[in-house]
């Protein structure tokens, strides 16, 4: 690249920076075409009878993804400068590190509950569960239900905190800006679930495998 500045200073000076920015918006652009398709997707699936309120629906959820997303590439933005600024500073490093982190969560958070407040005022709450699912990919009812199967005989009390766990897992989870972050959430609430039922006396692997063996699995 070098070379080639070097080969061409005069028109590569002059032609770099436009050139850098219409390829930064060409993959805006994409990015926000898959989102808003991604958005569409969720709605449909909510068969909701009011066109506009569908649209405007749909156009928050893709905010959202924008959003979420900006503040991820932000903070990868300022790891990647800071590696470079402190990597003869451990110590100094761990602490920057950890301060774009936290300012990052900090972020999300807010983001989190400005979202939560636009769609209530335009959906119903089981409505906002289903958008919730919508960008989880639904693993909550469908955790919760192989639980369920698995485990007939749970007392109330015992769902209702399964449940509970797999609902914060969910809110963790819709703000992860890829499939594997959104997946891990879940992971580490179930394992928190399978321990839970295993104080309870439940052996968890013979569980498994006795519902498997029912199931033909």
């Amino acid at each position: 690249m070098k070379r080639l500045q070097y080969l061409f200073l005069g028109g590569c000076l002059l032609v770099t920076a436009p050139v850098l920015a219409q390829h930064a918006a060409g993959k805006d652009t994409a990015y926000i075409r898959v989102v808003t398709q991604r958005a569409d997707k969720i709605v449909a699936s909510m068969n909701m009878s009011d066109a506009a309120v569908s649209t405007q629906v749909r156009d928050i959820i893709a905010q959202q993804y924008q959003d979420l997303n900006q503040v991820d590439k932000e903070r990868d933005e300022q790891k990647k400068a800071a590696k470079e600024q402190l990597k003869g500073d451990k110590a100094a490093l761990d602490a920057r590190l950890q301060a774009i982190e936290d300012g990052a969560n900090k972020k999300v958070a807010a983001l989190h509950q400005q979202y939560l407040a636009k769609l209530s005022a335009k959906l119903t709450p089981a409505q906002v569960d289903q958008v919730k699912d919508g960008m989880t990919y639904g693993v909550l009812p469908l955790t919760y239900g192989v639980y369920m199967d698995m485990m007939p005989n749970l007392s109330q009390q015992q769902k209702a905190q399964m449940m509970a766990w797999l609902v914060e897992a969910r809110e963790h989870a819709m703000d992860a800006g890829s499939s594997e972050k959104k997946h891990a959430w879940f992971g580490k609430y179930k394992g928190r679930i399978n321990n839970y039922l295993s104080a309870a006396g439940y052996n968890m692997k013979q569980v498994e495998a006795d519902w498997k063996k029912r199931k033909g699995m």
